[in-house]
């Protein structure tokens, strides 16, 4: 291939986690005396980091006021023991996953995650679902001072595994997967079965819309013959 190095998302893209991190956000609304809330639009508040998704979260009110800064860090610190404790429980894999990992690493890609989650809430998940031999470098949430849609994520997931942006393929489900990766000068691809903060995927500015990873890998050998990034 003339991918040597796949960087790849993880919630909306490898894994749907969306059962388990409604269930905590209702959660979390639970204990602060708030209604729960549709897990269909706790979808479209997935993407950002835990952080985001929490203010969203709580500034769904009948007030409809803003959480504070103190506020949100409570949701923050009661969400995460919900969710530390059910993480992974109703989880699963998107169809194709596994066969398109299996295939890039036959073609001797290096793979990374590159994910807006936090780290103690990534490896657990990536251990469950038995792939975490599979990646050379998990970049988390925390991992560096930005988040994606900033580039540095995907620069830093390029620097651990020893590759040029122009070498790299990233795939994601959002905008903020594309923004990165075209901030970052690399390859990206969208899935078309994530989260997206609920927009339509073919409106991403991607170089293409794959139906799964698998179909990913597919993608890029059929890419490696006409092309010069290499």
């Amino acid at each position: 291939m003339s991918f040597n190095a796949i960087l790849l998302d993880l919630d909306g893209t490898l894994l749907d986690t969306i059962p388990d991190l409604a269930a905590a956000a209702n959660a979390m609304r639970q204990d602060l005396g708030m209604v729960p809330l549709d897990q269909a639009l706790l979808a479209t508040y997935v993407g950002k980091g835990m952080k985001v998704l929490v203010q969203k979260t709580l500034a769904n009110n009948p007030e409809g006021k803003s959480p504070d800064e103190a506020m949100i860090e409570q949701g923050l610190a009661i969400m995460g023991t919900h969710y530390l404790r059910i993480n992974g429980d109703g989880t699963r894999m998107y169809p194709g996953v596994l066969e398109g990992l299996e295939a890039f690493a036959a073609a001797g890609c290096k793979l990374a995650i590159v994910t807006n989650k936090p780290t103690e809430f990534t490896h657990p998940l990536l251990a469950r679902f038995g792939i975490a031999s599979l990646f050379s470098a998990v970049v988390c949430g925390d991992t560096c001072a930005e988040k994606k849609p900033d580039p540095m994520p995907m620069l830093y997931a390029c620097e651990q595994l020893g590759t040029k942006p122009q070498q790299a393929l990233a795939i994601g489900d959002s905008v903020n997967d594309a923004l990165a990766a075209r901030a970052a000068g690399i390859t990206v691809l969208a899935v078309p079965y994530g989260y997206n903060e609920g927009m339509d995927v073919r409106n991403l500015q991607v170089d293409d819309i794959v139906s799964t990873i698998a179909d990913a890998a597919k993608w890029a050998a059929r890419h490696t013959t006409h092309s010069t990034r290499i």
